[in-house]
């Protein structure tokens, strides 16, 4: 493989003409060696810059789907800064592979930019005019390509930045997708894990009368628009500070409760998540469009950033006759600020205990459930839950916290046997861990974002 310095390396056409005969020479050994059509892939970029850390992971993205759509008997790839290339010899009538090929570069977000040739075995190129299909279309002006190229009807510049922008806006949408998708699966897991006292799971209903595990996946599935749409608004926030964030956060989150209780008949089931999850999709989707890389870490202190401001107002200005919530009411009390508070300070339960917990438990190869169930064991010890709290009492929850403390020091990760004990123990006082629950589902979304690639090529 051929590895030229990674620079904006602006190419020449000499240099262009010398790239396609030694692909070409390379096309011959490939097709001599093995005698199966050969698919050559390389990318349409206009201009003399043809590598860049953008270009390179279109070109990555690109391979790796060739890869999975002709599962190919061999590649070679070439890294020059003429271009990333890759030969892919392939097995297939030569016919088909082409049409699998133009079906790509026609319907993928990317494939305007993908230029996937077909040899047969013989070495002669097939042709879309052959095989009766439409050419290629201009990157400006949806005209054919070839047309405008001969008559230089657009600038290169104009072209160039076209195809930059085509490979920003896919990578980018992907990004708030995954994000999407990763916040939704967190929630569905959240709700599967079992046994999880007190709280709904796939073993029982916990201290809850009015829902059970379908109930949160209907929940869950109404919340993916929100997930996403959170993601794209820090993405578009990036040039804005992150309190002015947390603020335009507040509209969706009211829209998203509603769409909550329109799909699970008036149940509350994810009001707290809304909150908690929506601020983590939003400094997923403002670390990306500042250009910095995801981590759980600068997720949380982000989340801490956005909403510091404005939770010390709300608290500084509550009292006794503003107080509404159940949450409002133990803040003026005992001084609990819950999830608010949380938030504001960048969510230390999950920093210091969830993802510790988590990870420590999967490294002792325990299951993601269990290390789930773990991690909920030790939030509930150490965090003062303000829905436990609301539907018990400080001094209750106080001496629960001690007895946990004590059991998960003498077993940090507690065996099923002991946690469906509790959960009899809290349906019989009706005892729901429901802030606990919260903070489970915003640890694991953590979990599985974390090592997914952001911006690298």
């Amino acid at each position: 493989m051929g590895m030229g310095v990674l620079a904006l390396t602006e190419v020449t056409l000499a240099q262009m003409l010398e790239a396609r005969e030694r692909r070409a020479r390379c096309q011959k050994k490939l097709l001599d060696r093995l005698g199966l059509p050969v698919v050559s892939f390389t990318l349409n970029i206009p201009g003399p810059v043809k590598r860049s850390p953008p270009i390179q992971r279109a070109y990555r993205y690109g391979l790796e789907l060739l890869r999975q759509r002709f599962r190919p008997r061999y590649v070679s790839e070439y890294i020059l800064d003429t271009g990333c290339e890759a030969l892919l010899a392939v097995e297939g009538e030569p016919a088909a592979l082409k049409r699998l090929a133009v079906a790509i570069e026609d319907a993928d977000p990317l494939g305007r930019l993908l230029d996937i040739d077909v040899l047969d075995p013989a070495g002669a190129p097939v042709s879309r005019q052959a095989l009766g299909l439409p050419e290629r279309t201009c990157l400006l002006c949806g005209g054919p390509a070839h047309a405008c190229a001969r008559s230089r009807a657009h600038g290169v510049e104009a072209l160039f930045g076209r195809a930059m922008d085509i490979i920003a806006r896919h990578f980018a949408q992907a990004w708030v997708q995954t994000v999407a998708q990763q916040a939704q699966r967190a929630l569905l897991w959240e709700v599967a894990v079992t046994p999880k006292p007190g709280l709904v799971d796939r073993q029982d209903s916990g201290a809850h009368q009015d829902m059970d595990i379908f109930t949160f996946l209907d929940s869950a599935a109404a919340l993916a628009p929100y997930l996403g749409q959170c993601a794209q608004l820090g993405m578009d926030s990036a040039n804005q500070t992150p309190s002015q964030l947390y603020g335009a956060l507040e509209e969706p989150a009211r829209r998203a409760e509603g769409a909550m209780y329109r799909a699970t008949g008036g149940v509350n089931t994810h009001k707290g998540a809304i909150y908690s999850m929506g601020l983590a999709c939003a400094a997923a989707g403002w670390l990306y469009g500042q250009g910095k890389p995801f981590s759980p870490w600068a997720v949380l202190s982000l989340c801490g950033q956005m909403a510091r401001q404005a939770v010390d107002a709300h608290f500084a200005a509550l009292t006794w006759q503003s107080a509404y919530t159940t949450g409002e009411k133990l803040f003026l009390r005992h001084g609990l600020q819950g999830v608010r508070g949380q938030a504001a300070s960048g969510f230390p339960a999950v920093r210091e205990v969830g993802l510790p917990i988590l990870r420590m438990a999967l490294s002792q190869g325990r299951s993601l459930n269990d290390a789930a169930c773990a991690t909920l064991m030790h939030f509930i010890a150490r965090v003062p839950d303000t829905v436990l709290i609301g539907r018990s009492s400080y001094p209750a929850w106080q001496r629960l916290s001690q007895a946990l403390q004590a059991a998960l020091d003498a077993d940090p990760l507690p065996q099923r046997d002991a946690l469906v004990q509790l959960n009899q123990a809290f349906i019989q006082e009706n005892l729901s861990p429901g802030g606990c629950a919260d903070l489970l589902a915003l640890t694991l979304f953590l979990h599985f974002m974390d090592g997914v690639p952001s911006r690298l090529p």
